[in-house]
């Protein structure tokens, strides 16, 4: 996509990131989850005080890709105790790639991912660590595509319910 940029996410524009995180997470799931979880996730994860406080994480990076200046994806990466989980200072966590469902297919979640693991490379991670709904085929495809294996398994909490994510990483380094 020609006209498509990849920038820093400033804590100016956490209004802007909630829209884009709140539209892409209900377009993702709300087909296979209830309205109540839905509406519980959205407003406890999603909400711009949350998200201005991940924004003032200096261990967490979000990135919008914008394409002629319409923001339609968006990816956080988290480095050390930001982490969600293994919190280890050689890995990056990418916590969260999405993209706008009309934009699929158009290597937007490609061009999101490669920021990633630039980044990863510029800090010398030596692995690069995710989770991923089991459910959701088409992103484990995505990451397999791209090098990563399933490693172990957590809960994610949405809502009420408990829903079981793959965790996938892909060695960067010896």
């Amino acid at each position: 996509m020609e006209n498509l940029t990849i920038d820093k996410v400033e804590q100016a524009d956490v209004i802007q990131l909630q829209q884009i995180s709140v539209n892409t997470f209900f377009e993702t799931f709300s087909a296979v989850n209830t309205e109540e979880d839905m509406n519980t996730y959205l407003n406890e994860s999603l909400s711009a005080e949350k998200l201005t406080t991940e924004l003032s994480n200096d261990l967490s990076q979000f990135y919008f890709a914008a394409l002629n200046g319409e923001v339609i994806g968006y990816l956080k990466l988290n480095l050390g105790e930001a982490q969600t989980e293994i919190k280890d200072t050689y890995a990056l966590e990418i916590e969260r790639i999405y993209v706008l469902q009309g934009f699929h297919g158009k290597k937007v979640g490609q061009l999101l991912y490669n920021k990633a693991i630039q980044i990863a490379n510029e800090i010398s991670a030596k692995y690069v660590w995710l989770g991923v709904w089991e459910k959701n085929q088409r992103a484990i495809s995505f990451y397999k595509k791209n090098g990563f294996i399933e490693f172990d398994q957590h809960i994610f909490r949405l809502g009420a319910d408990e829903q079981i994510d793959l965790m996938m990483k892909k060695i960067l380094t010896d």
